[in-house]
């Protein structure tokens, strides 16, 4: 080392070693824990976590926004104020995805609650004999709570 980072270093309280710091040697930060929710389902914990997202977003931009609007009134340049233009738009289409997140969620719901399970366009399989059968054993079932009785084929067939 030369004379001055000893200096500099002897000042700040620094030992000086002539090895040199790496970027491996700092600790990485720790994760940022999730707040999950054992009790609800995957559904409800991801919209929590995707709507803390969009409010932090929205305070983040916020605040970005006021610190270029303030540059842009003490450098009164055209190029400060498109960007503050930029921001603002930036932050007005976080807002709009906040709220398709309560729509999109609110149709999930839907989608797991009411399960359709109409059928359409079902096809048999099978003889015409089987089919009979099956169309006969059809009359003789109860609907709605009334027994209909079947008629006697007149095409000779018992």
């Amino acid at each position: 080392m030369s004379k001055l980072e000893d200096s500099v270093n002897e000042i700040l309280g620094i030992q000086g070693t002539k090895s040199e710091i790496k970027v491996s040697d700092f600790e990485q930060p720790a994760p940022v824990p999730r707040k999950i929710d054992e009790d609800k389902s995957d559904i409800d914990n991801d919209y929590v976590n995707s709507r803390e997202q969009y409010y932090n977003l929205i305070d983040k931009g916020n605040e970005a926004i006021e610190g270029i609007l303030e540059i842009a009134k003490e450098g009164q340049h055209p190029r400060a104020y498109e960007v503050a233009g930029q921001l603002i738009g930036q932050v007005a289409g976080t807002v709009d995805k906040l709220q398709d997140l309560q729509k999109k969620l609110k149709d999930l719901k839907q989608a797991t609650k009411g399960a359709d399970t109409k059928i359409q366009n079902a096809l048999f399989v099978g003889s015409t004999a089987e089919l009979q059968k099956m169309l006969q054993a059809k009359k003789d079932e109860t609907i709605e709570g009334t027994v209909t009785e079947s008629k006697e084929d007149n095409s000779g067939d018992k």
